[in-house]
């Protein structure tokens, strides 16, 4: 019998996830909400049709099992790739400051079954960027050990 794969799969691995399709792409979304980058952590390559993002990633995925033991919140840096990208905008995002810090809120995809769209990354503190893409192909792979949360908080979004 097939199963389809849980959270609990990957507690003790690095992720390792890609998404092809607006629904793969929502539990890439769910997984890099809350993660934090700076502008300098953003490298856009339209040579190579690749946006790629150094993520500083809140690690959902084990907040139950970190409550039960008794232990912190943690985070670890991920690489979110981004292919078949040909074109780039922002908005609320000034290019230009390389430390300025930017929380993820989302991801979603606008466009055909074919992939053709756009997608929108939304930014908290209403900043937002566009990537046009011909084929919707993007990858979210952990590249370092989880570490404690500076703040040691669970992100809350209760207003």
């Amino acid at each position: 019998m097939n199963q389809d794969a849980g959270f609990n799969d990957a507690l003790d691995r690095p992720l390792n996830l890609g998404a092809q399709d607006a629904e793969d792409l929502q539990v890439i979304s769910s997984l890099t909400q809350d993660a934090v980058l700076t502008v300098d952590d953003l490298k856009w390559s339209r040579a190579e049709r690749q946006l790629v993002f150094l993520l500083k990633r809140f690690r959902w995925e084990d907040v139950e099992l970190a409550k039960q033991q008794g232990r912190d919140p943690e985070r670890v840096q991920s690489l979110l790739v981004i292919q078949n990208a040909t074109g780039l905008a922002s908005q609320g995002i000034d290019r230009k400051q390389a430390d300025i810090v930017l929380s993820l809120m989302s991801l979603e995809f606008s466009g055909a079954v074919d992939g053709v769209g756009d997608l929108i990354l939304t930014f908290s503190g209403d900043g937002a960027l566009k990537v046009q893409v011909d084929g919707l192909d993007v990858a979210l792979r952990d590249v370092t050990r989880p570490y404690v949360a500076p703040s040691k908080q669970v992100p809350n979004h209760d207003a």
